[in-house]
């Protein structure tokens, strides 16, 4: 296409067609250095000024982005509103409708423009630091100059840094821990710039939740559960008794801790947390259709013929000539989760051979989120206008036989909702959830659980997401 337009044009119509982008935005974008980055007005003035609040500027270094969130706190440990939202929020944005314009932006710009995440500069560490600086230097004008000596600055990269291995990664960590020493005048600590592995993320999205709902500085037993389903691993957090902890297995096979003592809000927790690596719902696909290798699979629609690839490695996944089979695909559902009980050591597991906590009332209320909230939502059985929802594990089979039973021809048409590359797995998708929950965490098929996405806070809904409960951690140690 490029061929048939002139300089002109190919100059002008990326910038008309960005112009009008950011137009539509709600945000206020700009360019810093280079990065094109969005945030929330800074209005710093508008916070409620008061000595007592507390602040904790909260990096969360994602693979193919960098973002800051920004909270504030009053003296009981709530949110205090940021301008006019309840945080403040900023990212560098990884934009592809620019790449059009890339020919003429590049020297300008960059490589930082077309990937700012942290794990886009593996041989330049400093580089890669002062990616961060545009972000830093906004949350420093949210925070107030003589609370800033006070207020923690943290930082947790994911799986793009982690996949750099263990060198490069240090090295860019390191680097940043360097910027945030002698550029952001707040609190670092070199523990608090590190690559989050899932237990912490899932530690950090049950303080989130559980503070989102109120139930931060009660006992144990008043708090709720989180199981977290995300494309590559799932997680499982909640709160067991002191004596439960005391009597728990020190780590699992592959040296992961299984409990771990946060004191929140006065109180002090033991939390019963593990990710399941290659166990998300996208990840149970690759496993599914391993089962069968080069043959057809009873858990994809009938009239599909296609390759998944998961991994950087392509499966087979076409259907029986007779279509899906909920009875062959659920068995190979507890094939893939290994829910058999047959690799368990202890006395309770849940799948894969892993100690299941001991279950107990911090685990009677569970909210369940992420791929739970978005299949049920494209299989019909929630309303999509409302954040939350209460359901049961056997909502998920319900919807698994309608699936099933359809042909890929008619899938569009039965599922409005799901996105077009879901429709040929949604059977698989819906059963593998069914079974996550019954066979893998051992929950009765008619238990209520909680679907959420959101929660409500005051005036906003908020995303129970682990900056949140990293924040609440540190200015607890603060405190």
């Amino acid at each position: 296409m490029l061929n048939h337009i002139g300089y002109r044009g190919f100059i002008s119509a990326p910038l008309l067609l960005v112009s009008f982008v950011l137009f539509l935005l709600p945000s206020v974008y700009s360019l810093n250095d280079g990065i094109l980055s969005t945030n929330r007005k800074l209005l710093a003035t508008t916070v409620t000024n008061s000595s007592s609040n507390k602040y904790a500027v909260i990096f969360d270094a994602g693979s193919s982005e960098s973002r800051v969130h920004v909270f504030c706190f009053d003296q009981n440990l709530d949110l205090v509103h940021v301008g006019k939202d309840i945080e403040f929020f900023q990212k560098l944005l990884h934009i592809t409708i620019l790449l059009l314009y890339h020919y003429y932006m590049l020297q300008q710009f960059g490589r930082a423009l077309l990937e700012p995440g942290l794990s886009a500069y593996p041989t330049n560490p400093k580089e890669a630091a002062n990616s961060l600086l545009p972000l830093l230097e906004n949350a420093k004008q949210v925070v107030p100059q003589d609370t800033r000596q006070n207020t923690p600055v943290k930082l947790g990269a994911t799986a793009g840094l982690r996949q750099l291995g263990a060198d490069a990664s240090e090295k860019i960590l390191q680097a940043v821990r360097d910027l945030l020493k002698a550029n952001s005048s707040f609190k670092t600590n070199d523990d608090w710039v590190t690559i989050l592995d899932g237990s912490q993320e899932g530690s950090y999205q049950w303080v989130t939740m559980n503070y989102l709902l109120k139930n931060l500085g009660k006992k144990y037993s008043n708090t709720v559960g989180i199981v977290d389903l995300g494309g590559g691993s799932v997680q499982m957090a909640y709160a067991i008794s002191e004596a439960t902890a005391a009597k728990a297995p020190k780590t699992t096979k592959d040296g992961d801790i299984y409990v771990k003592e946060l004191s929140l809000m006065g109180t002090k927790y033991y939390i019963y947390v593990h990710s399941y690596l290659n166990y998300g719902l996208l990840a149970a696909r690759a496993k599914i259709l391993n089962i069968t290798k080069d043959a057809n699979n009873p858990c994809i629609l009938a009239g599909y013929d296609g390759v998944y690839t998961y991994g950087g490695v392509d499966y087979k996944a076409s259907a029986l000539s007779s279509g899906s089979h909920m009875k062959r695909c659920r068995k190979q559902a507890i094939e893939a989760l290994k829910a058999d009980g047959s690799t368990c050591t202890y006395k309770n597991c849940t799948f894969g051979g892993i100690w299941n906590g001991g279950g107990g009332d911090g685990q009677d209320h569970l909210f369940v989120g992420s791929f739970y909230y978005d299949r049920a939502e494209e299989a019909g059985f929630i309303n999509a206008s409302e954040p939350v929802a209460t359901v049961r594990p056997r909502d998920f089979k319900l919807a698994a036989k309608r699936a099933c039973q359809t042909k890929l021809q008619d899938a569009a048409s039965a599922y409005p909702d799901a996105d077009a590359p879901n429709l040929p797995y949604i059977c698989m998708d819906l059963l593998y959830q069914y079974t996550l929950l019954v066979d893998g965490f051992g929950l009765k098929p008619w238990k209520p659980i909680t679907l959420a996405i959101r929660i409500k806070y005051q005036d906003a809904l908020v995303e129970a997401a682990w900056p949140l409960g990293s924040a609440i951690e540190a200015v607890s140690v603060a405190n």
